[in-house]
């Protein structure tokens, strides 16, 4: 998996690539941690390039977002597609994620 950065204002984009699986859903978790120690309030998780996740991914995700919560952060997942959007419907956690289209509407709605 590879994750890099991009800034719009005040909002950190975080685009992921590759798959999210045992192997590597714990580095997600460091960078997202990293963020919220800095103090960023405003995070969109791009998943346009993640074709894979598993339970490992999943756990990722329930961990980063209830990180960013508890701290009163806010949180945007988008372009969630294929394998990984039946994976998140399957385990009924679609209505539980801030899940947005793509990343223009999660910089909208972060406004």
């Amino acid at each position: 998996m590879e994750i890099g950065f991009r800034k719009y204002k005040d909002i950190y984009i975080v685009d992921v690539k590759g798959d999210m699986d045992l192997y590597n859903a714990h580095e997600l978790k460091d960078v997202v941690n990293k963020l919220i120690a800095k103090n960023i309030k405003k995070i969109v998780l791009n998943l346009e390039e993640v074709d894979y996740i598993d339970s490992s991914g999943v756990g990722a995700l329930i961990h980063i977002f209830t990180s960013i919560k508890r701290n009163k952060f806010h949180l945007r997942i988008s372009n969630v597609h294929g394998s990984v959007a039946k994976v998140i419907k399957l385990t009924k956690l679609m209505g539980y994620f801030p899940i947005v289209d793509d990343v223009k509407t999660a910089l909208n709605e972060l406004k």
